[in-house]
């Protein structure tokens, strides 16, 4: 479906929880789900260098059930107001280890609001939201033992992006494939592509048009085409320059738009896709849907289906 199979993605039973990151006494939880209903806390964050804010809501699990994300503050670092953010594991008995604090200097980022993407030999790669060689965000690798390499700085200048947003998928030979929430030749956002170097080619620039913008909730990758979802772009009667669109992007760097939402179908998307094996595609939007529930986003969201 999306890159090599080696990745195993949490199933949607098992997920990952936080409170806003306004609500910094409350630093989140790890918890299971099972079939019944039936919830376990497997780990609750203390902040400080526990990590605190998970706020990524997905994790990757390794054939030892070893279960691994990202915190966008807490960890050992002082540089960063609450910390700059950690890699984490949690194993099966719920004990957690923090595998690399962020600094937020010498070219590290921060803030890695990213979900994570595993390679067959157990590296770890996500992006950080700041931090940086420019302090717009980072493309960052995290081996087994612990040691991160900054692969990427993003610039957000000459056309390249900046705070990139929900990870990179893996693809074929190697490359990591990501969004940035905003830079690129319009300022709403990109699709780029990293290679094994180290080098990155912007795939395609948002216009905040019909094409979409501002992409928040990472990418799919299925069969050398990307997925996403774009916050804001669309429908022009939406107010705030549009309430999202569901996109691919071929090899070739073309985008075809998929969907776009109106509210009453949902609107405002920050999450990325899942993928059935009919090719049926799956996610939730922030607004829309029940006007009556939430008037100032013109309801309170939808879970969707989409069929390509």
């Amino acid at each position: 479906m999306s890159g090599p199979r080696n990745l195993k993605e949490v199933p949607p039973l098992m997920q990952l929880a936080a409170e806003p990151f306004y609500q910094p006494i409350d630093d989140g939880t790890v918890f299971k789900l099972d079939r019944t209903g039936h919830e376990t806390v497997l780990h609750t964050f203390l902040g400080g260098n526990d990590g605190a804010t998970p706020d990524t809501g997905a994790l990757v699990r390794d054939k030892l059930g070893n279960l691994y994300g990202t915190t966008i503050s807490g960890g050992g670092s002082i540089n960063c107001l609450g910390g700059c953010g950690t890699v984490f594991k949690v194993d099966s008995a719920g004990n957690e280890t923090i595998i690399y604090s962020f600094t937020g200097t010498g070219g590290d980022g921060s803030s890695p609001d990213s979900r994570l993407t595993r390679d067959k030999l157990g590296n770890l790669y996500g992006t950080t939201l700041w931090g940086g060689s420019h302090s717009n965000g980072t493309v960052f690798k995290l081996d087994t033992a612990g040691k991160e390499s900054v692969l990427y700085s993003f610039s957000g200048t000459n056309g390249d992006g900046n705070n990139p947003l929900g990870g990179v998928v893996l693809g074929a030979r190697g490359n990591l494939y990501g969004a940035t929430t905003f830079g690129g030749a319009y300022g709403f956002g990109t699709v780029f592509k990293v290679d094994s170097t180290g080098t990155e080619t912007v795939l395609y620039s948002f216009t905040g048009l019909a094409d979409g913008g501002v992409p928040r909730g990472g990418l799919l990758r299925a069969r050398g085409v990307l997925y996403g979802t774009t916050n804001r772009g669309g429908n022009p009667q939406c107010l705030g320059g549009g309430c999202g669109v569901i996109f691919k992007i071929d090899s070739a760097g073309k985008e075809t738009v998929l969907h776009t939402f109106s509210l009453v179908d949902g609107g405002y998307p920050d999450a990325g896709l899942t993928r059935d094996k009919d090719g049926n595609l799956y996610g939730t939007t922030n607004g829309g849907g029940v006007p009556a529930c939430d008037p100032g986003r013109n309801g309170c969201g939808t879970v969707f289906r989409l069929t390509p």
